[in-house]
């Protein structure tokens, strides 16, 4: 890959008020490219296949560094891409919106954040994977993604071991019955949050 294609590169400078450094923006406009265009999605892979004119070439490290670890507003990159959606949708009749979730694999994924390891019903076996939440809008001409959320690692097991842990029979001061009742109030927060917890451990908080 000698560069960004020309439809890439028009479509993406929309999103350059995200990205303090020019540079920055170049290598992440390589690796969307390569996003597109490469049969194997990884950084690395992306990476082997670019070609840099200005003579000297650019060490991964410093891909995963743009992409990663740079200073770009990454919490302005939906709202900003909800606003130009919005502007190609207007006038186009009537749109829908549809919600849906997938599965995303990571078998030698356990220290990618979010990766989880459950039962797969559809492979007939224990996987593992990231649960991705999409939001998508279209009408009878064109159809776009308005969100996406990886879902967050579920952390309950930890949380009940912590609270069995630092059970007492008694407290000698308020402030640590205090303490206490705040702990089990963001317990059960969470879980009442999330339908899907186990009853048991949710029976757990409530009696202590």
């Amino acid at each position: 890959m000698v560069g960004v294609p020309k439809s890439i590169s028009e479509y993406l400078e929309q999103y350059r008020e995200l990205f303090k450094r020019k540079k920055g923006f170049e290598i992440v406009s390589r690796f969307i490219t390569g996003l597109i265009l490469s049969p194997n999605k990884t950084l690395e892979s992306i990476h082997s296949q670019q070609f840099w004119s200005e003579g000297k070439g650019i060490k991964r490290r410093a891909m995963h560094h743009a992409v990663f670890e740079a200073e770009w507003d990454s919490e302005g990159i939906m709202p900003k891409h909800r606003e130009i959606v919005a502007s190609e949708h207007k006038g186009r009749g009537e749109e829908v919106i549809s919600l849906d979730w997938t599965l995303s694999h990571h078998e030698k994924g356990k220290k990618i954040y979010g990766v989880k390891k459950l039962y797969d019903y559809v492979e007939g076996k224990m996987s593992r994977y990231q649960t991705i939440v999409t939001a998508t809008i279209a009408n009878r001409e064109v159809i776009d993604g308005i969100e996406l959320v990886v879902q967050e690692p579920s952390y309950e097991q930890e949380e009940l071991n912590y609270l069995k842990m630092t059970r007492r029979e008694s407290y000698d001061q308020m402030e640590q019955v205090r303490e206490r009742l705040i702990e089990l109030f963001h317990d059960q927060k969470n879980r009442l949050a999330n339908p899907q917890k186990n009853r048991n451990c949710r029976r757990y908080s409530q009696t202590n």
